[in-house]
């Protein structure tokens, strides 16, 4: 059987009080859908929120908020494009294999995927991040996933290109369940940031606006 998940690369928050968060492995991966309790739902838009925090001294965008949540929320509410470390984790149950976006990957490209399946681009090839180097690459009628292109007996991951159509549609609606946690979530814990942050989740993910449900606790 083929897994396939959307991933936000996560840290330890040492620290962190701005809301309440789970605690999370250092370099490992949340899954991103409609399960994630309150806690969970705060580490993802926590992490999010980390992975735009540049400070705008170099560019056009308006100086940081004084105050300690508006100072976070700054690269979220005002970078453009946004950047969400992580991507898509396939898994061959069968074998044990994974694949998990390298260094660099976002989830805001996830979409590319599709170019694969439907063998666009560089013959039907994706790039996915480096250390671990994923390659995904459609050959006729199969897509042929190598877990780190910079090994010589990287384990290989094959499904039928029908099949990673359905995965993806499947992670389209994890994002969507996600959303809209997360539109209930920020409605709760930031209420005076709640559209834009929501806003700028769903343009991050490279989805729609949601409508909000609340997390389970």
């Amino acid at each position: 059987m083929i897994a396939l998940q959307p991933v936000l690369e996560t840290y330890a928050p040492a620290g962190f009080d701005l809301w309440p968060v789970a605690d999370s492995e250092p370099y490992g991966f949340l899954p991103l859908n409609g399960a994630l309790d309150t806690a969970q739902v705060g580490t993802a838009v926590m992490r999010v929120a980390a992975c735009n925090d540049i400070d705008p001294e170099h560019d056009d965008r308006r100086p940081r908020p004084r105050d300690p949540l508006g100072r976070f929320l700054h690269g979220l509410l005002t970078m453009d494009p946004l950047f969400a470390s992580g991507g898509l984790r396939i898994t061959d149950t069968a074998t044990g294999a994974t694949l998990v976006p390298g260094c660099c990957s976002g989830l805001e490209d996830w979409r590319e995927w599709f170019g694969v399946v439907d063998g666009e681009g560089d013959g039907g090839s994706g790039w996915f991040g480096h250390d671990p180097s994923p390659l995904a690459e459609r050959v006729g009628d199969v897509a042929r996933l190598t877990v780190d292109m910079e090994r010589d007996d990287s384990p290989v991951i094959e499904l039928s290109v029908t099949e990673l159509r359905r995965l993806l549609v499947g992670a389209e609606r994890d994002l969507a369940d996600f959303l809209r946690l997360a539109a209930g979530w920020a409605a709760l814990h930031l209420p005076d940031h709640a559209l834009p942050v929501t806003a700028a989740l769903a343009r991050g993910l490279d989805m729609p606006m949601p409508v909000p449900v609340t997390p389970r606790r």
